[in-house]
């Protein structure tokens, strides 16, 4: 923790994908915030690979898992995986602070649906957004689209679920996604300096005003 933010550096080879362990980190994380909000108000989410932000979960390791049990077993274990990574996501979307992702390269999927939880999304102008999920016959799985139906009109929600197409920076903000699109490698640079002018302001008007944006956002 610096100056009171936060930081949350992804570093998974080969883009950060969400598998056991990571999960188990983000549940340290998500536990944490109670006691973190006491001396920070911003958390800030970033990825240290060049390749983005996040790729979502790591389907490899989920299918690796569920070939090892017959079927039932299977769907428990997804199941159970699911549950985990909703509390988690649950967690941050109610955070006590307020959280900045800053996003480059690939924010797919579960990536995509990370990102969503977070109050601020500052964009590098290379990122693109995409649900690749429905290429494979799959449904995202980890809570983006009530989030989606939530911040953004029913027409975009419609597109990026239908057609499975991305999104790069400029078409994400124009739509209302993202909150500020920045030159390439300046996004952790931009929260960064987002997150010091949040501390000019007083905390408890913060806190008072996210609830209000999540009601006007239609939660």
């Amino acid at each position: 923790m610096k100056g009171g933010v936060v930081e949350v550096a992804l570093h998974r080879q080969p883009c950060n994908e969400i598998g056991s362990l990571a999960l188990e980190e983000m549940e340290g994380l998500a536990a944490s915030l109670e006691g973190l909000s006491q001396e920070a108000h911003a958390l800030i989410l970033h990825s240290t690979l060049n390749a983005g932000f996040c790729a979502g979960a790591d389907l490899r390791e989920l299918y690796q898992r569920t070939q090892q049990m017959d079927q039932a077993d299977a769907a428990k274990g997804v199941r159970h995986f699911l549950e985990r990574i909703h509390r988690v996501m649950n967690a941050l979307d109610a955070a006590p602070l307020t959280t900045i992702a800053a996003v480059h390269g690939v924010t797919f999927g579960g990536g995509f649906e990370l990102a969503l939880v977070c109050d601020l999304i500052i964009a590098d102008k290379m990122a693109r957004f995409c649900f690749p999920e429905l290429r494979l016959g799959l449904i995202p799985g980890f809570g983006g689209i009530p989030r989606l139906k939530r911040d953004l009109g029913n027409g975009v929600v419609r597109d990026l679920l239908l057609t499975g197409r991305s999104f790069n920076a400029a078409k994400a903000q124009q739509v209302g996604l993202v909150s500020q699109v920045v030159g390439e490698g300046e996004a952790l640079r931009v929260a960064r300096a987002t997150a010091a002018q949040l501390k000019k302001f007083d905390r408890r008007t913060a806190i008072q005003a996210d609830p209000l944006r999540r009601v006007a956002a239609g939660d």
